[in-house]
């Protein structure tokens, strides 16, 4: 059975494809399908989510009950003893707010501002979060070496949009309401104060943030940064008592990259200007905040309801056991992935996909020697960029070594703790290190991809490598049209307006010459023009920002473009066959629009236009309005919906 059979009861025959390939592919199913209600969005994409949570599930409880497994016997008792602590609900409710006491009287024993910085280190060594984010990543100007990376942060809302825009002024008014009542949870003497006192806190916070479609400037958000440079950016915070909380050394902060200098200095105004009784309260809601989730029932409920119902528009928490199965992931997940590929990876797949990705590879370096506008010179420089490419896929050669977590089979909170310490020592250990070009950050059960600028890598795990995007038995049409589109994709983006800017080694390196750079940023520009004009199906008078969306747009029109390519590869000599009424072309668009069948629930929408560096699915299935091959495998004509004038139609790669 095809790919498109799945599919095709969704279908709705009164769209036609011309006009609305979205439409036409999913049309029956938007107006039908429920979205469970334990969900913000559906679709077979989120069906493959559900597929994997459920094998895992199994696995963890086969493991659990002591049944057979490939693990080594130290992982399997820490596999059950997470789950077990997680299910243990009665023991969680039995002790209440008792586990976080600790860390309430700490916050509470806070008598000046500068003790706020070591404070924020220990609590970020427990997966908490701070005045500002931290990731250590590879330098993007030294890829051979590891980086402390520093970015805005602070904010309890999605963005610095939310704080300002008064279309979000209800959800600021439900975020007061949702603080409140998580205030009264901790046993706060003024709830309401607090609640008032960090909105007020976070939206002066929010006043220093760059919007979010400037800090996708790889150029401005490099800024390398000395310890005593750091200092002098932001004075009023104690950035060795930082540090020292964190666990860190003289040489972690040495040298950091700050991605939004102009935050650290107004955040540092700001720790001047506010006292340390309203720090303590913002402090206080980022505890409390943090460890909701594992602690009774009124937690979980206060924070699913804003988090998940309100901003989301989720009417329903997730089962226990769901949730118990994303902490265990989160906890020890490759572990838990070297046994999901044993049972759900088999070597047919990744032989298939090796072909895909290496007829993908082949496709790019056809479609740049065609290329009109790149000289040689830096076409040459393509060239040399996508030989230096990793392909990763499925899973790690190396999983990871999870002996020194330490965890218990009765103390959920303890075993979050520890699960996020172990991690962060692991981060924090990479500084001064050799990079690990092996690592993989994602999970192989993960139902996703990526690409990594600084290791120039694609990778694609296990969990993705599903119906309707992959499958070892479908026709090589809809397989191009699903997981080649996302190869091309990830590949491009490698060439997209952040990746390019990146040579084969990883580094930030200008590898273009001024006209086909110039070339290249008139094509992104014309793109981003292009989106502006976009309005979601069920968002009118809201328009998607294409300066945010322009690195995903590009690298869904490179994908498609360089799938299709790949496509004709694979077919060789062969002509394109037809099956029923659909030539093999027209399969492969039709399956990249089933990928993208999507719902989302109104409250996820508006989110998602605002933050989310994706288009609104529909845009991305249609972005086939580009493509010279989709107009003659659909002969649209003048007047067709998606027709777009041969000279205004965008192709880059």
């Amino acid at each position: 059975m095809s790919t498109l059979d799945d599919a095709r009861p969704g279908m709705d025959p009164a769209i036609r494809p011309q006009d609305d390939l979205f439409g036409h592919v999913n049309g029956q199913w938007l107006e039908t399908e429920p979205i469970p209600d334990d969900r913000s969005s559906w679709g077979p994409f989120v069906e493959l989510v559900d597929v994997a949570e459920q094998r895992v599930k199994e696995i963890i409880q086969e493991i659990a009950a002591g049944g057979p497994t490939s693990l080594d016997a130290d992982d399997a008792r820490k596999i059950a003893d997470l789950y077990a602590s997680f299910m243990d609900e009665e023991a969680v409710e039995a002790r209440g707010l008792d586990p976080l006491r600790p860390l309430i009287d700490e916050v509470a024993g806070l008598s000046d501002v500068r003790q706020l910085a070591g404070f924020l280190g220990r609590f970020e060594r427990k997966g908490g979060s701070g005045l500002f984010g931290a990731y250590i990543d590879s330098d993007d100007r030294n890829s051979d070496r590891y980086l402390f990376n520093i970015l805005q942060g602070g904010l309890g809302l999605p963005d610095e949009s939310y704080y300002r825009e008064e279309k979000f002024a209800e959800i600021r008014e439900k975020y007061e309401a949702y603080l409140t009542e998580l205030f009264t949870l901790g046993e706060h003497t003024d709830p309401a104060a607090a609640a008032r006192t960090v909105l007020a806190l976070e939206t002066r916070l929010a006043e220093g943030h760059w919007e979010r479609a400037e800090t996708r400037d790889v150029q401005k958000t490099y800024n390398l940064t000395t310890f005593d440079e750091l200092t002098e950016l932001a004075p009023a915070f104690d950035w060795q008592g930082y540090v020292t909380g964190l666990g860190g050394k003289d040489e972690t902060l040495a040298e950091s990259c700050v991605r939004q200098p102009s935050y650290l200095t107004h955040l540092s105004a700001v720790l001047t200007e506010v006292p340390i009784e309203q720090w303590r309260d913002w402090l206080l809601a980022r505890v409390l905040r943090s460890a909701a989730p594992y602690l009774s029932t009124p937690f979980v409920r206060v924070n699913f309801e804003f988090y998940g119902h309100t901003l989301n528009g989720t009417p329903e928490l997730r089962a226990r056991w769901k949730r118990g199965v994303a902490f265990v992931e989160g906890a020890i997940g490759e572990s838990v992935g070297k046994e999901y590929v044993a049972r759900h990876f088999p070597p047919r797949s990744k032989a298939l996909m090796d072909e895909l990705v290496a007829n993908l590879l082949e496709a790019y370096r056809q479609s740049i020697s065609r290329l009109d506008w790149m000289t040689d010179e830096t076409k040459e420089r393509a060239y040399e960029k996508l030989a230096t490419f990793r392909p990763k896929i499925g899973y790690p050669d190396e999983f990871r070594d999870y002996s020194g977590l330490a965890v218990v089979p009765d103390d959920l909170l303890a075993n979050a703790y520890a699960a996020d310490a172990f991690e962060h020592d692991r981060q924090l250990a990479k500084i001064g290190a050799p990079v690990d070009r092996d690592e993989w950050f994602m999970l192989p059960q993960t139902v996703n991809a990526y690409y990594n600028p600084g290791t120039n890598e694609i990778c694609f795990p296990a969990g993705i490598l599903q119906k309707p995007f992959f499958s070892p038995d479908a026709d090589a049409a809809e397989n191009y049209g699903g997981i080649g589109a996302v190869i091309g994709h990830e590949i491009g983006h490698g060439f997209d307006d952040q990746g390019a800017q990146y040579d084969g080694a990883g580094n930030l390196n200008d590898w273009w010459t001024a006209d086909d750079k110039s070339a290249f940023e008139s094509k992104s520009k014309a793109l981003i023009k292009q989106y502006d004009g976009f309005s979601p199906r069920n968002l009118p008078g809201e328009f998607v920002n294409g300066s945010l969306t322009v690195g995903e747009n590009i690298g869904d029109l490179g994908g498609l473009t360089i799938g299709h390519t790949a496509y004709k590869i694979a077919l060789g000599d062969a002509p394109v066959p037809t099956e029923g009424e659909l030539t093999g072309t027209q399969r492969l668009f039709m399956n990249w629009a089933y990928c993208w069948r999507t719902k989302r629930r109104a409250e996820q929408e508006q989110q998602y236009l605002t933050i989310d560096p994706h288009s609104p699915p529909e845009f991305r299935a249609n972005i086939v309005r580009n493509l010279d091959e989709f107009h003659e495998a659909f002969s649209t004509v003048v007047g067709d919906g998606l027709w777009v004038e041969p000279a205004e139609r965008v192709r880059i790669w």
